[in-house]
């Protein structure tokens, strides 16, 4: 009997405690607490990777050896465990090639949607496409009038020049009698002479014969089979007095003389070479050099440096300073006025050259020799993408990638198939047209193709009852899948947008939707925080998801923090008390009612009303200046207007795909960035940004890694590694041995242990087994060799003091404010539970995040930065966004803007001024609903984040009365 309960039992794993729990099967489970409180070690690392390791052991030892042995997680024994499916954040394809549609798998069934149905047409003349065998021409033919006098002929020459007399000779060789010429029947025993200068069509007559009532089927045949092979699969019919009928065995165009071959569902995939466009390879796009990128800061002149890629430290070098004068003085056109104002004919040539024209260089090189020489200057555009076709350098390569731009493929527009692909239609629309539509515009097509309704009014466009059948299955595939994605709140996304370009959360919500999609039922499903990215608005939608899930018959455990999601759970565990250390105990578990009863749970207070997150006293009016982005287009933004004031801290909110990170990260901090460091990332589309002239510093604290390798650690990137390696230096024992700081660094040679190059760990290769990552044997993980290790302060080595949290290196450090300072900025971050050497490939994005902020945090600051964040409250409790809202007020205080793209209404009740993007998502939205403090917002009708919000507003009232009432009582 299967039980109703997953018991686990002594659960160590990370800094879990001994836990004991159990969890209801079948259920939505919800597993919460402060950040670093246990909840992924035991969700992830203990349930989930038991689940799949007894999984994995059940197969055979065939299979197994290509899945590659999996430990058993630090726990004592696991009870009524499923198999198990991982939904987390971490999965995003990089692969150019994926789409949405391709992960789905809405593509494939697209592919054979087309391959079935699809109607072919002629790319160049947009005729209908007909393939037909011998007897369907024939039985045309036969349902002409009775007693009509028809000609059968085989086309030979349509429409071209000379005088193709090897033609004419070949068919009087094969005997036949006759022939068209230009629409003139002439016989070919007589001499036939045509102009080589003008066009000319000929058929050869093969049969002519009159339609009766008896049957000429098998004459009418036979001489349709004898026209087919001689024209190359074409026969033409000429009724006399009456129409030409043209007839083909093959998806060929008779006018055109195109064919499409036959037509597979290979034929509509971009990633096969059937389908793929021969010049982009079926990636939509080419890589070439930008003139924006080349010259992205045209206030500056020639002299300052407008060439980005001939400037080397600052400066050009001699040689480019010696060429660009030689064509100043050749074209004319001063270099200390700026690029801007030089004219378009000017500016040409410096970026395309010209050839006709020879230039007289004279070069003085650094040891006074002057040379003179002339040449032709081939420009700087030409000569870069030349020296990118040309060159086996990966170095010159990508410096030269720094100034080329994806442009959408020249052939295919950015469609990545073949033309013949493309002029395959189904109810009017190609493969392309449909995946360029959002999911609710693909769902209303699929619909009307169900109802055989067409947007058009041609009869052309509607299905067949042949068609309606082959189609019937497909498309409930095509539905069902549609549906589950606009239940996880994704409708706003198109099947082609690359994958690539997904955030986690939307990438996580797509595998959710997949999950459904597949139907399996009795699966232990563990996500991790779902409801990342996601409006309030599209909330219900997502809990719906996932009871549709549960009520399959899986059991669902998510590792969560928003309130929603916990309300309408059917069992709740809190972890903690604390972080780190000061966690891994199981606080509260039960329904949502019994957690907030709980008095040890934070979760619990904060659910139940006796803990909030306050309102800010007063709300800050700002400096007075402000940013003003005029004309804003990029992405889906309407041509908005926007003005950011500067002093305060801004909340940018509006549902998921509304434009929010088009305008904050695409339009502005690419055009500051370019402004104000010469970044070479093109910015979005916008007229113009006023007002950069009152900040000196811009700064986008995302959630990328702050390392791509486990040497990045919070330690090196905060800047708290060399005053700890500093400080270790200066120890009796390493003055004595003559150690510099350098011998503490595991990055170079010297303290490192040489064994694992200071990784601490091997890679050891399997062949065709995944590689095994074991400790090293020789320094035993600890990254450093004996002699280094041999030197402690307090007792403590350097791998010792790598291995400690940040709550325990501040008590070690306390006396030593270089290093204290740094370690107080991550622990007011709340990363005090994190190790300071934790491999940054261990952490989560929003902890990568708050590493970046308390790097920021610890700088001295000017007063006059920019701080732009991207949901900084991802993975964070309501504990945890309490302390990040003081860190973010502290920045401000500072006389700093903050610019925060966020959903979490805590934070955006703070903030002192939102800016709402919407009313919807995708085409739906790029709009600016209203630009002001966030009691105002309540009042705006069209704004879904206001209404939200009024209810928050609200309840942080009467809650906050009502704990100061408890207080006085």
């Amino acid at each position: 009997m299967i039980s109703d309960e997953i018991v686990v039992k002594g659960a160590r794993e990370h800094n879990l405690r001994n836990v004991d729990v159990t969890i209801p099967r079948n259920k939505l489970v919800v597993i919460t607490g402060v950040s670093g409180s246990g909840k992924s070690s035991l969700a992830f690392d203990t349930i989930y990777a038991e689940g799949q390791r007894r999984y994995v052991e059940s197969l055979s030892a065939y299979a197994r050896q290509f899945l590659g042995r999996m430990d058993k997680p630090d726990v004592d024994y696991i009870d009524g465990l499923s198999p198990a499916i991982s939904i987390d954040q971490k999965w995003v394809s990089h692969n150019p090639r994926s789409t949405v549609g391709t992960v789905t798998e809405i593509y494939d069934y697209l592919r054979l949607l087309y391959a079935r149905i699809g109607r072919p047409h002629c790319y160049s003349c947009g005729r209908l496409v007909q393939r037909q065998s011998v007897q369907q021409i024939v039985d045309s033919i036969l349902n002409l009038p009775i007693d009509s006098r028809i000609i059968v002929m085989a086309p030979k020459v349509v429409h071209k020049k000379g005088q193709h007399k090897d033609i004419l000779e070949d068919a009087r060789k094969n005997g036949y009698l006759r022939v068209r010429v230009d629409g003139d029947v002439k016989d070919l025993y007589e001499e036939i002479s045509l102009d080589r200068q003008k066009w000319h069509t000929i058929e050869i007559v093969v049969d002519r014969i009159v339609v009766t009532g008896d049957s000429e089927d098998n004459r009418i045949a036979d001489s349709v089979e004898q026209a087919l092979k001689l024209g190359n699969g074409v026969v033409q019919i000429s009724v006399l007095g009456g129409d030409e009928l043209l007839f083909s065995e093959k998806f060929a165009c008779v006018h055109c003389g195109i064919n499409l071959g036959e037509i597979e569902p290979r034929t509509f995939s971009f990633n096969s070479p059937y389908g793929a466009c021969s010049t982009c390879t079926g990636l939509g796009y080419r890589l070439e050099v930008d003139p924006d990128l080349v010259i992205p800061n045209t206030k500056l002149s020639l002299d300052e440096g407008a060439i980005f890629p001939w400037v080397r430290s600052g400066s050009y070098n001699s040689y480019y300073s010696s060429l660009l004068n030689s064509l100043s003085d050749e074209h004319q056109f001063p270099t200390n006025i700026p690029v801007e104002e030089l004219t378009t004919d000017q500016i040409a040539k410096i970026l395309y050259g010209d050839r006709s024209t020879k230039v007289r260089v004279r070069h003085r090189t650094r040891r006074g020799r002057v040379y003179s020489w002339d040449t032709t200057f081939e420009g700087i555009i030409p000569n870069l993408e030349r020296r990118y076709r040309d060159t086996e350098s990966d170095y010159v390569r990508n410096d030269i990638e720094r100034y080329m731009a994806s442009k959408p493929c020249p052939d295919c527009n950015g469609q990545r198939l073949k033309p013949e692909s493309l002029s395959v239609l189904v109810s009017g629309k190609n493969i392309i047209d449909f995946t360029s539509m959002t999911i609710g515009k693909a769902m209303e097509w699929v619909v009307q193709l169900e109802n055989n309704v067409s947007e058009s009014a041609i009869a052309e466009s509607l299905l067949t009852d042949r068609e309606r059948l082959i189609a019937d299955q497909i498309l409930k595939e095509i539905k069902g899948r549609l549906i589950f994605l606009d239940d996880v709140g994704l409708d706003y996304l198109t099947l082609q947008r690359a994958a690539s370009t997904l955030s986690g959360g939307e990438a996580q919500r797509i595998r959710l939707a997949t999950q459904i999609g597949s139907g399996l039922t009795g699966v232990l499903y563990v996500c991790d925080e779902p409801s990342v990215g996601l409006h309030p608005v599209d909330d219900h939608r997502l809990i719906t998801t996932l009871k549709r899930l549960r009520d399959l018959g899986n059991t669902i455990i998510i590792v969560e923090h928003d309130e929603a999601i916990m309300r309408a759970s059917d069992h709740i565990i809190d972890l903690g008390p604390g972080a780190g250390e000061h966690g891994g105990n199981v606080v509260a578990y039960g329904c949502v009612e019994e957690i907030e009863k709980s008095e040890q749970s934070i979760t619990g207070q904060y659910l139940s009303g006796n803990r909030v997150i306050p309102l800010p006293r007063v709300r800050r009016v700002g400096n007075g200046t402000e940013l003003a982005i005029r004309g804003a287009r990029a992405n889906n933004l309407q041509n908005v207007d926007a003005s950011i004031p500067l002093g305060m801290l801004v909340c940018v909110t509006g549902v998921s795909g509304s434009g929010k990170s088009s305008l904050i990260y695409e339009v502005l901090f690419k055009k500051l960035a370019q402004m104000l460091y010469r970044a070479k990332d093109k910015p979005g589309d916008c007229d113009s940004i006023g007002g950069i002239q009152n900040i000196d510093k811009v700064i986008n604290i995302d959630q990328a890694p702050i390392g791509r390798t486990p040497r990045s650690n919070p330690a090196t990137y905060t800047g708290a590694f060399t005053p700890i390696r500093e400080l270790f230096a200066t120890v009796p024992e390493a003055r004595a041995r003559g150690y510099a700081p350098g011998r503490f660094s595991f990055n170079v040679k010297g303290g490192r242990c040489e064994n694992c190059a200071g990784g601490g760990y091997i890679q050891i290769e399997m062949q065709f087994l995944p590689d095994v990552t074991v400790p090293c044997e020789v320094c035993n993980g600890q990254r450093y060799n004996r002699e280094a290790l041999e030197i402690t302060f307090k007792d403590n080595n350097i791998s010792e003091v790598l291995n400690m949290t940040v709550y325990q290196a501040l008590d070690f450090f306390w006396n030593f404010p270089k290093i204290r300072s740094k370690l107080e900025t991550l622990r007011d971050v709340g990363l005090g539970y994190i190790r300071v050497g934790q491999p940054a490939t261990t952490l989560s994005g929003g902890e990568a995040q708050r590493v970046k902020l308390a790097t920021e945090l610890s700088k001295r600051a000017t007063g006059k930065t920019l701080y732009i964040l991207d949901e900084p409250t991802t993975g964070l409790s309501f504990e945890d966004c309490a302390s990040l809202l003081k860190v973010l007020h502290r920045l401000v205080d500072m006389g700093n803007t903050v610019v925060v793209i966020e959903h979490h209404l805590d934070l955006i009740k703070n903030a002192d001024w939102v800016i709402d993007i919407g009313p919807g998502a995708g085409d739906r939205g790029g709009i600016i609903i209203a630009s002001t403090t966030p009691e105002d917002l309540v009042g705006v009708t069209d704004s879904s984040t206001g209404s939200y919000l009024s209810e928050v507003l609200k309840e942080n009232v009467l809650r906050t009365a009502s704990a100061s009432a408890s207080k006085i009582d």
